[in-house]
């Protein structure tokens, strides 16, 4: 099993629209995935059409120590989905001190979910609920959005890795990928040279562009590819899932020139 956490301290980067595409995208490949609403705004689940979804999830799981089972909901084909619960917010103001970061990492190790895929939508901070994503998780995916502002976040976000790594119980893989991107915009452009600059060996090849039909799925609670299959949004989703599965980076140069082109 792969567990991503996908997670940016700034807001506003696409991480919801990332968690529900990308895991839709992975199931429809076969993969079997599993999402989990790390956000106490709960918007996930409501993006996959879920909006009577249960009230209780995460927030029974990380505060009473129940089981990620007994709150999965079926939301597609070989797509499930674990909502936030009410209480989420909550989990903040308890007590425990850094023991409190494996609360979430032990649940999955008390009971691990069978699925391929593990995806946490983590909030746009550093909570303990990030916290937890991040050290119960193999990977971190970044969506880092085509602007100075987000580059800034970033800076934030590796320096947290970095002083979370003695947490860490596995290496932590890091990728990232440009999200919102409008490739005509010589900033975003310029935020790209950035990533490909200082982060080669992190950088996905796929980016996901600014477009309406993104925008538009999460008010009918449907993914790009059921909203509109045929999208360039659906072809860069099924791109970056596929850059997850085979490990497609852009420090390879033939592929980040036809990028940039």
């Amino acid at each position: 099993m792969r567990a991503i956490a996908v997670v940016n301290q700034k807001g506003g980067v696409g991480k919801t629209t990332t968690a529900v595409n990308l895991g839709h995208a992975l199931a429809l490949q076969g993969k079997r995935v599993l999402l989990v609403d790390l956000d106490p705004q709960a918007h996930l689940s409501a993006c996959l059409g879920l909006h009577h979804a249960s009230d209780r999830g995460m927030d029974r799981v990380l505060l009473h120590g129940e089981e990620m089972t007994a709150y999965t909901v079926t939301a597609r084909d070989c797509l499930d989905v674990v909502p936030a619960g009410a209480g989420l917010a909550a989990f903040a103001d308890q007590p425990g001190g850094s023991s409190r970061a494996y609360m979430l990492a032990d649940a999955i190790e008390r009971n691990p979910p069978d699925v391929d895929f593990l995806l946490f939508d983590c909030p746009p901070s550093s909570s303990m609920l990030a916290v937890n994503a991040i050290v119960a998780s193999s990977d971190a995916l970044i969506p880092v959005a085509g602007d100075y502002l987000s580059l800034t976040g970033l800076a934030r976000l590796m320096l947290t890795l970095q002083r979370l790594q003695p947490l860490f119980r596995r290496p932590l893989h890091k990728a990232m990928f440009l999200s919102r991107f409008v490739a005509r915009r010589r900033l975003a452009q310029e935020v790209y040279g950035k990533l490909l600059q200082h982060f080669p060996e992190n950088l996905l090849n796929s980016s996901i562009s600014e477009a309406a039909a993104l925008a538009e799925c999460a008010g009918v609670g449907k993914t790009i590819f059921e909203h509109r299959c045929s999208s360039r949004s659906a072809r860069e989703f099924r791109e970056l899932s596929g850059d997850l599965l085979h490990g497609r980076y852009a420090h390879n140069e033939q592929e980040a020139a036809s990028h940039v082109a």
